[in-house]
């Protein structure tokens, strides 16, 4: 988010901070509003930290320059759609063309994080297997908990929101990497998208970058968080990778039960219950939690990412970005300070 730093509203102000920048890239998003920063490629989760955390000082520092400051949460609290301008390029405006009103108000803020692999078939492979975990790494990320100066009851407003986008949610399953070809090859043909990048599933194949990508989350104040969640994911497409390797199947769910998981940990976040689904039973989203981290922490720790991977248990014991916002809310209803404290969060 770019903020004033006096009313700490949102200001469209993005060609003021796009530069160049060592560690990655620093670029526009679909509103002015909006800051994107993307680490490079790195070979292993200490490296994404080292970056992304030089990412976020180059953006604070220049923001501080110009009378503007930096927050990263999944929306911002007491901001209006109505007043955000539309970033210049040809395919936002075209955006906008084509969905009107559902790509207007959409002011949230999300991670998404790439996981590299070698084969395209193992890739459907962990994207199928991945659509199983949304639900818990929604409730771990949530940290949306206020909308145009309302406290919404959602942990996770910015997955309603971005639900109104087409082509979002839960992918469908894919039988191998000639079916999600033969598919989305399908749509391109009709002439209803032009590539597969319109395709804004929580998971889905990045055949032009070689990765899985990983969707689902809210954007992390913390920097701690945002690398204990790439790090889960990263032990989680190792996981599901391996598992392709052996000659695994993948148990199969009805989607519309993955979607109610969905729904339910974007309301409640880590308080939600959600359905086990091998037992078919409703288990404390803590629990849950829980049982992934000590199964995926010997397979973070061969990934050499068990230091970001240990950032889970201050979401898990001491609460998600959702629930220290509301902490902060209620002490004297004021979003301003909400913002301030996002603020002083994310360039820590």
């Amino acid at each position: 988010m770019i903020l004033d730093s006096e009313s700490y509203n949102l200001t469209n102000a993005i060609e003021a901070l796009v530069e160049e920048s060592p560690d990655g890239e620093i670029k526009p998003e679909l509103m002015e509003s909006v800051l994107e920063i993307a680490t490079s490629p790195c070979r292993d989760a200490r490296e994404a930290e080292t970056q992304l955390r030089a990412l976020r000082r180059q953006v604070a520092e220049t923001a501080a320059r110009k009378g503007l400051c930096i927050g990263a949460a999944g929306t911002h609290p007491f901001a209006l759609w109505e007043d955000q301008r539309i970033s210049g390029s040809e395919r936002y405006r075209e955006l906008v063309s084509a969905l009107r009103f559902v790509a207007r108000q959409e002011i949230i803020f999300g991670l998404h994080v790439h996981v590299g692999l070698d084969d395209p078939d193992k890739a459907i492979h962990v994207s199928n297997g991945m659509r199983v975990h949304v639900p818990v790494l929604l409730a771990l990320s949530a940290n949306s908990p206020f909308w145009r100066s309302q406290a919404t009851g959602l942990a996770s407003t910015r997955m309603p929101i971005f639900r109104a986008f087409p082509l979002t949610g839960l992918p469908p399953a894919y039988r191998d990497w000639d079916d999600f070809e033969s598919r989305i090859g399908f749509m391109v043909e009709s002439g209803v998208i032009q590539d597969y990048t319109f395709l804004w599933y929580d998971i889905r194949p990045h055949p032009n970058l070689g990765t899985i990508e990983v969707r689902a989350m809210d954007v992390q104040t913390r920097v701690e968080h945002t690398m204990a969640l790439a790090a889960l994911i990263q032990a989680m497409v190792k996981e599901l990778a391996e598992h392709y390797e052996a000659g695994g199947e993948l148990a199969t769910y009805p989607h519309e039960m993955l979607e109610e998981n969905r729904w339910l940990a974007a309301r409640h976040g880590l308080d939600a219950e959600l359905v086990d689904l091998p037992h078919k039973r409703l288990v404390a989203t803590k629990e849950l939690a829980r049982r992934l981290y000590d199964r995926l922490r010997p397979h973070a720790e061969e990934l050499g990412a068990e230091d970001q991977f240990e950032g889970l248990k201050d979401i898990i014991e001491r609460g998600t970005g959702s629930w220290r916002q509301q902490v902060v809310f209620e002490a004297n209803h004021d979003f301003t300070e909400v913002v301030r404290e996002i603020v002083a969060a994310t360039q820590a």
